[in-house]
């Protein structure tokens, strides 16, 4: 696909901030042409294994990605491959402007070190807060008639970032469910029910050691491609979510709310504590 066509096309993402499609056709095109067409092959035909499982392309990423090297073009841009040259010369690594699972690697990397469970469960798996102390979600805030309960901090977070999504996402209106929370605190009871349950304990998609223990991360709806649960782990449903303007949005202002993403699925979302900003190299 070329610059201009993704960009008629809206593929990715141009204005984070509202979710509409925008393009700019000159600013699109300057930078490096032949990492562009290479970014554009391999957005679609990448084989690799990010999450320790085959994928194919890297298009799923490309919101978070974009947000990394600071650009609003279409990945398969002139202008994205600039961007990513220049981040990768920051970051000590050939400025090619291509894609590739090192240079996605040294950013998943950094956007871990955002999130306090990774540094807290490095070498133990942190232990929950008192039942006592969480909260409960009003039944307007969650999903499927739920009861959610959270560290008071993140409830009161996730409602301001709710009241910003519905002033500054027109979108928002078409779907009254979108970012009601389908998953908040699990205790490491129930986390070991669902491990023995699917068999996966773990695997990428169940982890043995969850951040939901903490009170701290949860899981919003953001749809669900047709057909898929809105947390199906299929590559299909990923890339899906990952292109809805709910999530372009969340990716370009959830920060501003404490919360940083766990890329792999992109409806879980953990509040850090505060403004949740990325680590210097």
């Amino acid at each position: 696909m070329n610059t201009v066509a993704g960009c008629a096309a809206g593929l990715l993402l141009v204005m984070f901030a509202t979710g509409t499609a925008h393009c700019a056709e000159s600013r699109c095109n300057a930078g490096p042409h032949d990492a562009a067409a290479k970014n554009a092959v391999s957005l679609e035909t990448l084989r690799w294994a990010p999450f320790r499982r085959p994928e194919l392309g890297w298009a799923t990423y490309a919101p978070l990605i974009a947000k990394e090297i600071g650009v609003s073009c279409p990945p398969d841009s002139p202008a994205f491959a600039q961007g990513l040259a220049a981040w990768q010369k920051k970051h000590h690594a050939p400025a090619t402007g291509v894609m590739d699972p090192a240079t996605f690697r040294t950013m998943e990397q950094n956007w871990e070190l955002a999130r306090p469970f990774v540094m807290a469960s490095r070498h133990i798996c942190p232990p929950p807060p008192d039942e006592t102390t969480l909260v409960k979600a009003v039944p307007g805030e969650s999903y499927g008639g739920k009861q959610i309960m959270l560290q008071r901090g993140a409830l009161e977070a996730y409602r301001r970032l709710v009241m910003a999504a519905r002033a500054e996402l027109p979108t928002l209106s078409s779907d009254p469910l979108l970012l009601r929370i389908f998953s908040g605190y699990r205790g490491p009871d129930a986390d070991d029910a669902r491990c023995r349950r699917d068999n996966n304990c773990h695997g990428v998609v169940r982890a043995i050691c969850s951040a939901h223990r903490t009170g701290m991360a949860m899981d919003l709806y953001l749809g669900a491609a047709p057909g898929s649960r809105p947390d199906s782990s299929d590559d299909s449903n990923r890339r899906y979510l990952t292109h809805t303007p709910v999530y372009l949005w969340l990716v370009r202002n959830a920060s501003r709310f404490g919360f940083v993403n766990y890329p792999f699925e992109p409806w879980h979302w953990e509040w850090t504590g505060g403004t949740a900003n990325k680590p210097q190299p």
